[in-house]
């Protein structure tokens, strides 16, 4: 299958990078991988909206580096440069995090 160097979402889809646990403690303990479930992403890309039944315009809520809350399940997995990449609906995400 052939590489793709980008990929830019449609409408109200958003391209996501899922973040990567941590399979250590900063002491050096190690973590079971299966208690460390991480349902937070990175937003890569993002559509530029969409119509809705009214005929107006509806603009993505998240832009591009905000760290978003992901859904349990969903999302369709993508390969882009390389790496793993999620797609979701705008409306699918949870929620903005925030420091």
């Amino acid at each position: 299958m052939q590489q793709f160097k980008r990929l830019v979402p449609l409408m109200n889809r958003v391209l996501i990078k899922k973040l990567e646990v941590p399979n250590k403690t900063q002491s050096g303990i190690l973590l079971n991988s299966g208690d460390t479930k991480n349902p937070a992403g990175v937003v890569i890309e993002t559509g530029q909206g969409y119509y809705d039944h009214k005929g107006d315009f509806v603009k993505i809520s998240v832009k591009v580096g905000d760290t978003v809350l992901l859904p349990d399940f969903g999302g369709q997995k993508v390969n882009v440069s390389g790496q793993e990449l999620l797609i979701f609906r705008d409306t699918d995400l949870l929620g903005i995090l925030s420091k």
